[in-house]
C-alpha cells in the first residue's frame, strides 16, 4: 500500500503493509531514529510524536492512518516554538539522565503547551501520565514544562 503523508513538513510517500507500525516505517525506512522503541503496546509513551499537533504513540499507529496527515517527530520539534522552548528547558533544567524515554516526553510536553499554554501542576501530571521514565527524572520533567511554557508566554508577549 502506498501511503503520503507530509512528515517533519514535507511530503512523504512510501509502500508499507497497511498495517505496520508508524514507528517502524520511520525507524527503518525512513531513517528517523529519534522516535524511541519501548513498550510496543503504547503504555509508555516513548514512541511518542505529534499526528496533527496531537501527542500519538507510533508503536499503535498503523501506518494506513497516515494518509494525507501531518506527522512530526523529535527530528522536527526545534522549528516549533513550543517545540524549542521545550527542548531548551530541558537542556536548561538537565532533564535527561539515560535519555530513552526523553523525544517522548518532549513530544507530550509540547502538545500539552499547544493545548494549555500554561499548565498547573494537574495539567501536567494528566498530559504527562502516559509517558513513563525509568530514571524518575518526573520532578525536573515538571520544571522544565513549566519554564518552557513561560519562554513561549514572553514569546508571544513580545
Amino acid at each position: 500500500m502506498k501511503v503520503t503523508f507530509q512528515l517533519n513538513g514535507e511530503l512523504q510517500s512510501v509502500e508499507a503493509e497497511p498495517d505496520r507500525p508508524l514507528l517502524w516505517v520511520l525507524r527503518e525506512d525512513l531513517g528517523l531514529t529519534g522516535t524511541k522503541f519501548g513498550c510496543g503496546r503504547a503504555l509508555c509513551g516513548a514512541c511518542t510524536l505529534h499526528v496533527d499537533d496531537e501527542a500519538t504513540r507510533a508503536c499503535a499507529f498503523p501506518i494506513k492512518f497516515a494518509e494525507g496527515r501531518r506527522i512530526t517527530t523529535i527530528e522536527y520539534l526545534e522549528n516549533d516554538p513550543r517545540g524549542k522552548a521545550v527542548i531548551d528547558a530541558w537542556i536548561e533544567k538537565d532533564v535527561v539522565q539515560c535519555g530513552w524515554c526523553q523525544p517522548g516526553q518532549c513530544m507530550s510536553a509540547a502538545a500539552l503547551l499547544k493545548e494549555i499554554p500554561n499548565p498547573d501542576d494537574e495539567d501536567i501530571n494528566a498530559a504527562m501520565a502516559g509517558n513513563l521514565c525509568r530514571c524518575g527524572t518526573y520532578g525536573r520533567i515538571r520544571e522544565a514544562i513549566k519554564v518552557a511554557a513561560a519562554a513561549v508566554g514572553k514569546e508571544v508577549v513580545l
